[in-house]
């Protein structure tokens, strides 16, 4: 994986896109690190996402799921059991960290721990205001457009005005 990628170029010619050359440029170093515990990114619908981690060993309660803005950090340490004796102890219970880039407005709705597999919904929802909206255009034949006040441009009064102008012409 090459990781020395130069995205001056880019940053040159855009604006506002600052923060994703730097969650590429980071993440290309922090991806290079420990792959444990594995995990499977989803799309459920286009909206929904789902990350499964595979934690056998660990249990509810020695796992730790934070979501900042645009980052979900799942960690987890398990805590020694001082009375069992291994001959040969093959299932990992080291500590973990795992950090997930989200992306704006993803949030985090649930988690459920079932059969060693720790699966996290995901939901992106869009703020009503950030939507795409359809604009009128207006112009010649154009009904009047709408100010704020939900009165029309050059409505009444300037009708008022015009009669009165004409009535004393």
């Amino acid at each position: 994986m090459r990781t020395n990628f130069d995205f001056t170029p880019y940053r040159r010619s855009t604006v506002g896109f600052d923060r994703l050359f730097d969650m590429l440029e980071s993440g290309a170093a922090s991806q290079a690190g420990d792959n444990f515990p594995p995990f499977d990114l989803e799309r459920v619908d286009d909206d929904r996402y789902r990350i499964t981690l595979a934690v056998a060993g660990f249990r509810a309660g020695e796992i730790d799921i934070v979501a900042q803005q645009n980052l979900l950090i799942v960690s987890g340490r398990r805590r020694e059991d001082e009375e069992r004796q291994f001959i040969h102890r093959g299932i990992a219970t080291r500590a973990f960290e795992r950090r997930f880039s989200l992306a704006d407005y993803v949030q985090v709705r649930n988690a459920d721990l079932s059969d060693g597999i720790l699966a996290i919904d995901l939901v992106r929802e869009i703020p009503e205001e950030m939507k795409p909206r359809r604009v009128s255009i207006n112009g010649a034949g154009a009904q009047p457009r709408q100010q704020i006040d939900g009165s029309a441009e050059g409505g009444e009064e300037a009708g008022q005005n015009d009669n009165e102008g004409r009535a004393a012409a």
